[in-house]
């Protein structure tokens, strides 16, 4: 299955560092924006090898209010 993720990067000390919109918590980096699309793609797939290790019973849902300054 494909799917299209958003790539936000931006470039801190002549590196390309960038995570994805949709996921929360997959961030990296590279010397290019090729490399650093290369790398977050490794980042994502290490990130979906390790959820698929935890096992969950099931999930449950809440909704939750916060207060955006």
């Amino acid at each position: 299955m494909i799917r299209n993720f958003t790539l936000d990067y931006w470039i801190d000390d002549d590196w390309y560092v960038g995570k994805l919109r949709e996921v929360p918590g997959v961030f990296s980096q590279g010397e290019t924006l090729e490399e650093l699309k290369l790398n977050i793609k490794d980042a994502f797939a290490l990130m979906m090898q390790e959820a698929s290790l935890m096992p969950v019973q099931s999930f449950k849902s809440a909704e939750l209010q916060m207060e955006i300054l």
